[in-house]
């Protein structure tokens, strides 16, 4: 979901936040969207998602971040909640050994729903807890290194790369999208006949309603 829809913004982007139940993901969906946390926040039912607009490279970009959730039972619901997304942070808990271990399962999830070209960030939340550590992060960068995923450790609780992690993504989305459009103009050009370039969009919009898509 990377695609001009109207006079507000120039992109929407569809971000998905995935990982084990109790990673801290819906702290980091909502520190990141409302500079939010809660210490008592509850698992997530399904799926939830919250925005934020912002300027990337001169253009402003609006995050459709959509929190999945981590149990079992309700992976068979949230697997079709991968489409149309272009980000993925996937996120486990540094002290905790099992959620970085299941990492490698969640990737093959995304990869099997997901697009393609998704840009990936692996995360590694609650690096306030460092005296709890039970994941090193040369390990992280190494399997991070090993499947061409970018990587940074993050706290919720204390804001910290919280802004950065996004930052990065969103960055690298449109790149992506710069260099996609770029490719086609000059393709246009090579051929003589005049193009414009469309980038196809089956988005949901914050009332969760479908929106179509425009051609620049």
């Amino acid at each position: 979901m990377a695609y001009k829809v109207d006079h507000e913004y120039d992109y929407l982007f569809k971000i998905v936040l995935i990982g084990d139940s109790g990673v801290g993901k819906s702290n980091i969906l909502s520190r990141f969207t409302r500079n939010e946390f809660c210490l008592e926040s509850k698992s997530t039912i399904g799926v939830e998602f919250a925005t934020r607009t912002l300027r990337v490279e001169g253009k402003t970009v609006k995050a459709q971040i959509w929190d999945t959730a981590g149990q079992e039972r309700y992976r068979a619901i949230t697997s079709a909640y991968y489409r149309g997304a272009v980000a993925a942070l996937l996120v486990y808990d540094i002290t905790k050994r099992q959620t970085f271990d299941d990492v490698l399962r969640w990737l093959r999830e995304l990869r099997d729903h997901a697009d393609s070209n998704i840009v990936i960030m692996m995360a590694g939340n609650k690096s306030d807890l460092n005296h709890l550590r039970t994941v090193s992060t040369e390990d992280a960068q190494a399997l991070a290194e090993s499947e061409g995923l970018s990587f940074m450790e993050t706290s919720a609780l204390e804001a910290y790369n919280i802004e950065k992690a996004f930052q990065t993504v969103l960055l690298d989305i449109y790149e992506i999208i710069r260099k996609k459009a770029l490719a086609a103009q000059e393709a246009g050009a090579g051929t003589g006949v005049p193009q414009g370039t469309t980038i196809n969009v089956n988005n949901i919009s914050d009332n969760g309603t479908k929106k179509g898509c425009c051609s620049t």
